[in-house]
């Protein structure tokens, strides 16, 4: 898995997200994020195929909605995805969310994955505590966790329990979709004018160096390219120093852990059938 993807998030108009992983494919990134609550997935397979790389040179991540959690639902929604995708197999197929009937779930992805219709099976938006539960009471351990990472929430602790259970850490908004002025930033515009990078290609690079996977998303070609651009240059000890001074230590989002969290999602999935 390539530890600089592209996510489409948010991107729900077909023409806008083909031609942007159309982009970000002509540009160089090989790894493609998007899901079933996306609405996208249809255009993001197009895009691939028009593409002309070959299928086993992208890595493609997709997830399994809460509406359809459960073995059976499960295995259904799976295809719906495979074949809006026009692939295959998955690269990696995740479970959205912590909540309904993950384990159902699980088993059914564990049936996919043995199978080869998956290449690896994980999770997302799940705290420790849900994925030690997960690991240990499953025979597949989640290869990756999807979580929200950026400087103003760097998840250290949950880092440290992925690192002993051998679970990679992936960042979903890694520029906190500009939240706290995210692009001003006095601390991450002054590590960039040292580099002559941009605050977001600080803040990628900062995140490769944590040996956490990322799918920043732009619908624009140049900073598409930009945001690729983040491998000819390194953060120092002092960089890195400096930006763990900006971690908040809470949600710019959403808290997982509450109770009106889960049922927001339960009257969510309702509304989707």
């Amino acid at each position: 898995m390539p530890i600089l993807g592209y996510g489409v998030y948010q991107v729900p108009d077909y023409k806008q997200c083909k031609a942007s992983v159309l982009a970000a494919l002509q540009t160089g990134y090989r790894s493609i994020d998007t899901a079933q609550a996306y609405g996208n997935e249809k255009a993001v397979g197009d895009a691939i195929k028009e593409s002309g790389i070959p299928r086993e040179a992208i890595f493609v991540t997709t997830k399994l909605w809460i509406s359809d959690y459960g073995y059976e639902k499960a295995k259904k929604a799976f295809q719906k995805s495979l074949e809006n995708l026009q692939l295959d197999y998955i690269d990696l197929y995740l479970l959205h969310q912590p909540f309904n009937d993950v384990y159902g779930s699980w088993r059914a992805m564990e049936e996919l994955y043995k199978a080869g219709k998956i290449k690896a099976i994980g999770v997302s938006n799940f705290h420790p505590d849900r994925l030690v539960d997960l690991l240990n009471y499953n025979e597949i351990t989640p290869a990756v966790n999807q979580i929200e990472t950026h400087p103003f929430f760097q998840r250290e602790d949950d880092n440290k329990v992925m690192q002993e259970y051998g679970v990679q850490h992936e960042s979903w908004a890694p520029f906190a979709e500009g939240k706290h002025d995210f692009f001003k930033n006095e601390i991450l515009t002054a590590i960039g004018n040292k580099y002559g990078k941009s605050v977001a290609q600080v803040t990628l690079r900062w995140m490769i160096q944590r040996n956490i996977v990322v799918i920043p998303k732009s619908v624009t070609p140049s900073r598409i390219k930009q945001n690729f651009e983040v491998f000819d240059f390194e953060l120092s000890q002092e960089d890195m120093n400096a930006i763990k001074q900006l971690d908040l230590n809470d949600s710019s989002f959403i808290n997982h852990r509450d109770p009106e969290t889960a049922k927001m999602f339960l009257e969510w999935s309702k509304s989707l059938g």
